[in-house]
């Protein structure tokens, strides 16, 4: 399991640098995005990649890769979203931005951990395209939640389809890095 928090912490500083980098060129703008523009957001992202494993060619030069690193930033984009009040406004600092994605960080590796303990790291057998179905199917999820104005009768909600959603892109991004997708 080492190894894995190894290679997870890698692929997650990777995108954090990235969402920083971002936050300094553009600000926070994304805090204006309602639930249902992350979600298609997210959801452009995943569809993109499906596109390109089905037709096995792309026209754009983004690489899956890169909309792996989305995907997993979006996903924190929801969580942050979710957690955050909107009276706090739509411009964070870099710092106030840096310590809300670290904690939603943190409470997706801890789930890893968690469900990596349980399923015996499953997801080291799986296909880039089980990851991207998986992605898909959680988004849908989200938008009947959405439409149910949030509510669930039994099933997780929203955060916990976020925390999948990252951490799917998380394994395929550990994956890729190993030269196995």
């Amino acid at each position: 399991m080492s190894g894995t928090n190894t290679q997870y912490e890698k692929v997650i500083q990777s995108c954090r640098d990235i969402f920083l980098h971002k936050t300094r060129d553009y600000g926070t703008s994304w805090r204006v995005y309602r639930p249902i523009s992350i979600v298609d957001q997210i959801f452009i992202k995943a569809k993109r990649i499906r596109t390109i494993q089905e037709n096995k060619k792309q026209l754009i030069g983004d690489s899956i890769q890169s909309e792996f690193m989305g995907i997993l930033n979006y996903a924190v984009i929801g969580l942050i979203q979710l957690e955050m009040d909107n009276s706090i406004g739509d411009d964070l600092s870099v710092e106030e931005t840096t310590k809300w994605y670290d904690i939603q960080v943190k409470r997706a590796k801890d789930l890893m951990e968690q469900k990596n303990h349980d399923y015996g790291e499953a997801w080291r057998d799986m296909s880039q395209e089980s990851f991207t179905d998986l992605i898909l199917a959680k988004l849908l999820r989200i938008k009947q939640i959405l439409a149910n104005d949030g509510q669930t009768l039994v099933s997780e909600g929203i955060d916990a389809n976020y925390l999948d959603i990252f951490n799917y892109a998380a394994f395929a991004l550990i994956l890729m890095d190993e030269g196995k997708h």
